[in-house]
């Protein structure tokens, strides 16, 4: 066993920027084929660029919520690389919320979006492993990741539905990993605090005040690179972490193991 991902074929979904796009690059470098997937098609050729068919990518824009989108999406993997090892669900949506609006449909989108395609997108992907695999008899058939948030186990009434959405995608998690074990696929989460993505780069320039609250609450002190989630999420997909499954890695300095309430003063 390695931690080599090279010759493996990658599903990355919410891969045309931030995070999803960190571990497409990662896993590309490392000598994965990888099938970028996201619903913003400019930004995926932007990324990418149109002559992406003379290398390791390819890329696929459309929405997810859509089954029809999600098996077009295999197909079109299946077409290029002639077969899928690893699944990884990284299209995720955040927004604000009102708990106490009752138009307020945020957690029903949210629920949507980043548990519910996870989970389609799972099941057809899993069915197409155990196929691809009738004639494999030991070794890992393959890896399926979901990217999930700290914000599942700390409570923000602001983001009732992202919130609600990860805890949900978590116990999704483990779940499959039970259900899909006999068939030696192996499912884990990465849940993870702050990273410095673009929107995230933004958001500090416009309130300089919040890039000190994050590193005052985390006790390594910083904001995670984009990498050292793309590592994370490679160690969990590669045949070294053979005997990993139904876990939810946190990758976030040490965030949640503080206190959220500040201690009084004395």
């Amino acid at each position: 066993m390695g931690f080599s991902i090279e010759g493996k074929t990658a599903i990355i979904t919410g891969a045309a920027n931030g995070v999803g796009l960190a571990i497409a690059r990662h896993f590309a470098d490392k000598g994965a084929n990888v099938m970028m997937a996201d619903m913003d098609e400019a930004q995926l050729v932007k990324e990418v660029g149109e002559t992406a068919d003379d290398s390791n990518i390819r890329f696929y824009a459309g929405d997810l919520r859509e089954r029809l989108t999600v098996a077009n999406l295999l197909s079109a993997t299946l077409d290029a690389f002639d077969r899928v090892d690893i699944l990884i669900n990284g299209s995720r949506q955040m927004a604000v919320s009102d708990p106490l609006d009752l138009d307020d449909d945020s957690v029903e989108q949210m629920l949507s979006q980043n548990m519910l395609t996870a989970l389609r997108m799972s099941q057809l992907v899993a069915r197409r492993m155990i196929r691809q695999a009738e004639d494999q008899d030991e070794g890992q058939v393959g890896a399926i990741v979901n990217l999930s948030s700290i914000a599942a186990r700390r409570t923000h009434p602001s983001l009732l539905g992202y919130s609600v959405s990860c805890a949900a995608l978590d116990q999704m998690t483990r779940s499959l990993a039970v259900a899909l074990a006999p068939e030696r696929i192996r499912v884990n989460a990465v849940a993870f605090g702050s990273v410095m993505s673009a929107s995230l780069k933004d958001t500090l320039r416009e309130n300089r005040g919040f890039r000190e609250d994050i590193e005052d609450h985390t006790p390594l002190g910083r904001i995670a690179a984009p990498r050292e989630l793309a590592e994370a999420v490679q160690f969990l997909s590669c045949d070294g972490a053979g005997f990993v499954t139904g876990q939810i890695i946190t990758v976030d300095g040490g965030r949640t193991l503080l206190d959220p309430v500040a201690a009084p003063a004395h």
